[in-house]
């Protein structure tokens, strides 16, 4: 063989491999530098624990084995708080055709006001005193998605300002339009 026929040769050896060889390193380093968004299309966060109605104290006959929002209340529930449950109320009501499968609670500490029990009677939330079990686990104006088995599936942290409300609203209905999109349960 000649010189240019070498050349030649080894020019094509080395696009050839560099074909091969370039993207698994490119995705190599992509992964390792976090050079993009890793796909997570939730909105909330996933339940790392196992936990159940059960370890929250909660009677899971009572609910009747459906998709619930376990809301838990600030001890006063002032202005903020209000708005949070009618915004929730209307979240929940957006769900549609899916609405029979979601029973919305009100976990609270404190009496409610007469206002606030009529406001939660009238929005078909079902209220029930905050068990001591779930005092340890979740939050003070938290929000739980448990599953019809009675899991913790996902949680959402209340907003700290009205101007937080839209966001927190738009999350948990994307998040639980796709729960109840692909649940062979409930």
């Amino acid at each position: 063989m000649s010189s240019p026929q070498v050349n030649k040769s080894r020019r094509t050896l080395l696009i050839t491999l560099a074909v091969f060889i370039l993207p698994v390193v490119l995705a190599k380093l992509a992964l390792e530098q976090h050079w993009f968004n890793y796909g997570v299309t939730n909105h909330g966060q996933l339940s790392e624990q196992e936990l159940t109605l059960t370890d929250l104290g909660v009677d899971q006959a009572v609910l009747k084995e459906q998709w619930l929002i376990l809301y838990r209340l600030p001890k006063n529930c002032q202005q903020l708080c209000e708005k949070t449950l009618l915004s929730l109320n209307n979240t929940y009501t957006l769900l549609g055709k899916e609405l029979p499968r979601v029973t919305p609670v009100a976990l609270y500490e404190q009496t409610l006001t007469e206002k606030q029990l009529t406001n939660l009677r009238h929005a078909k939330w079902q209220q029930i005193s905050l068990p001591e079990q779930a005092n340890e686990h979740i939050a003070t104006n938290q929000l739980v998605i448990v599953d019809p088995l009675g899991n913790v599936v996902m949680s959402y942290q209340g907003p700290k300002e009205k101007a937080g409300l839209v966001s927190f609203d738009k999350a948990i209905l994307a998040d639980m339009k796709k729960l109840l999109k692909y649940s062979r349960i409930g």
